[in-house]
């Protein structure tokens, strides 16, 4: 007597393999897609007058010196910042500078010094965030200053400008003497531009 054939076996065995192979594509196309997600625009922006510790979180709406401690940043996460003079901003910012986070997300700047008024600061990164995020604060020294400064010697102004530039690399001792405290985790580089103060 003939053996008929089992198709419904079969069938029943295909799909379970098609099932299981869809299911694999489907992790597999998932796990990309879940990695290439964008760090959360955490990252905030502190103004500290010099001799408030760089962990201290509040921010200090009237300084004399003071310089930028940056928090909640994604590690190596580029930030922009510039220092607006307002009401009416100049064409120019006062000034400006990069820093990049360190692996805990922090980062922080050198010294900054600027005359006496009101200021805006706004920032920007390299992975799109910051956008609309800003700060406005009061600089009132007893002995105001004629124009923004950084501290320390510099060079004479470049050749067609009445303005200095600086580029340098601030290191965790050097960034924990400046603002007072015992040390700084991770290495923090930055770039820092002073606006040009010539003939307009």
């Amino acid at each position: 007597m003939p053996t008929l054939p089992r198709p419904c076996r079969r069938a029943g065995a295909r799909t379970t393999a098609l099932a299981a192979l869809t299911l694999a594509g489907s992790t597999a196309f998932g796990v990309p897609a879940a990695v290439a997600q964008p760090p959360v625009d955490n990252g905030d922006i502190k103004i500290h007058k010099m001799g408030t510790t760089f962990s201290d979180q509040s921010d200090e709406s009237k300084v004399c010196d003071f310089y930028l401690a940056a928090f909640d940043f994604a590690a190596g996460e580029q930030v922009h910042w510039e220092i607006d003079k307002q009401p009416v901003p100049d064409p120019r910012p006062e000034l400006a500078g990069d820093i990049t986070a360190a692996g805990n997300g922090t980062a922080q700047s050198v010294p900054l010094g600027l005359p006496n008024g009101q200021y805006k600061l706004t920032w920007s990164t390299n992975l799109g965030h910051g956008a609309g995020k800003f700060k406005v604060f009061e600089v009132d020294c007893a002995t105001p200053k004629p124009m923004a400064s950084t501290p320390g010697p510099h060079g004479g102004p470049p050749a067609g400008g009445g303005g200095l530039a600086r580029d340098a690399a601030f290191a965790p001792v050097a960034g924990a003497a400046a603002v007072g405290l015992a040390a700084v985790s991770g290495v923090v580089w930055f770039r820092l531009r002073r606006r040009p103060h010539g003939s307009h």
